[in-house]
């Protein structure tokens, strides 16, 4: 080989170990403050859930009742709550287990969704919900009473699906589902049974809990929780967690209330993180006006939470 061509490839060997060395050095520089970034990053946001929940402390420690309360930023799945295995009188809550119940059973072939159910006097019950105003014979089908049931909470649609799948099936999927201290002892709006100590129960872990596995759609699959997400979506009754958010986040969630208790549970689809957010309380007053702002606040600070983060 001639001296010029020895020449010429030691070059180009130089030449090429100064460029992937280059490269190297450059991807090392990139990573490094990538890395230094991300620290940066969590930082913040470690700190700003630290005065989140300084801020839901001040919120509990003002309310006049009891609350239980689980927020949870469902990227890094930090986690505030207080009570959360409290017992609370579930009121309309237990229609978010009621409703995967629904799916579930249409799943198994135990029920058909497009099935038509005439309305009954006999299925009428007090409270939330249009049903009960309209004339027996109606039809609807079993897929619409579950939207009504969330998403206006039409307690009448509630007993309808109660009485086709049975209180003891709906207690067995609940525990099926993970649910550790939720049950189904009446039909929801009996209040007679109600009045004679017969109560449902739930607690804040057990329906975040339920709403996490919806959320991450693994309630027993993808297109069940993708249902019950759906549904979630729709809710109208807007005035706990939504009450001080702006009109175009995005909420899904379930309220409940009743005389002494109000409650609200869902997921803020937030631009910066999602969040969840469950808040049960119990209380004296006469109205649930107190109740519902306390949620709202708690809800509202989660939310500024999200939106103050890099």
């Amino acid at each position: 080989m001639s001296p010029i061509r020895i020449k010429t490839l030691r070059i180009v060997l130089i030449a090429t170990l100064i460029i992937c060395g280059s490269y190297f050095v450059y991807l090392s520089y990139v990573n490094y403050w990538q890395a230094k970034r991300q620290r940066i990053i969590l930082e913040q946001r470690s700190a700003a859930w630290q005065e989140l929940n300084q801020r839901i402390a001040n919120e509990v420690r003002r309310f006049k009742g009891q609350a239980g309360i689980v927020i949870k930023d469902l990227r890094f799945n930090w986690e505030i709550s207080y009570n959360q295995d409290r017992l609370f009188p579930s009121a309309s809550l237990v229609k978010i287990p009621v409703m995967s119940a629904c799916f579930l059973a249409s799943q198994e072939g135990l029920i058909n969704l497009d099935r038509q159910v005439v309305l009954k006097n006999s299925d009428k019950l007090s409270g939330s919900g249009i049903l009960k105003s309209l004339r027996p014979g109606v039809a609807f089908t079993v897929e619409g009473l579950i939207g009504l049931m969330i998403d206006d909470s039409d307690n009448t649609a509630a007993n309808i699906l109660t009485n086709i799948l049975g209180i003891d099936y709906l207690n067995r999927v609940f525990h099926s589902l993970g649910l550790k201290k939720t049950n189904l002892s009446r039909r929801i709006a009996d209040f007679n049974l109600r009045d004679q100590g017969i109560e449902n129960y739930t607690t804040a872990q057990d329906i975040a809990w339920l709403l996490e596995q919806i959320y991450r759609r693994s309630l027993i699959n993808q297109e069940l929780s993708e249902k019950c997400l759906r549904v979630l979506k729709m809710q109208r009754v807007n005035d706990r967690i939504p009450k001080y958010l702006p009109i175009d986040v995005v909420v899904a969630h379930k309220t409940g209330l009743e005389r002494s208790v109000c409650h609200d549970a869902g997921i803020i689809f937030s631009r910066k993180g999602d969040l969840l957010i469950c808040v049960l309380t119990q209380h004296t007053n006469p109205r649930a006006a107190a109740a519902k702002n306390f949620i709202a606040r708690v809800a509202l600070a989660a939310y500024d939470y999200s939106e103050q983060l890099p």
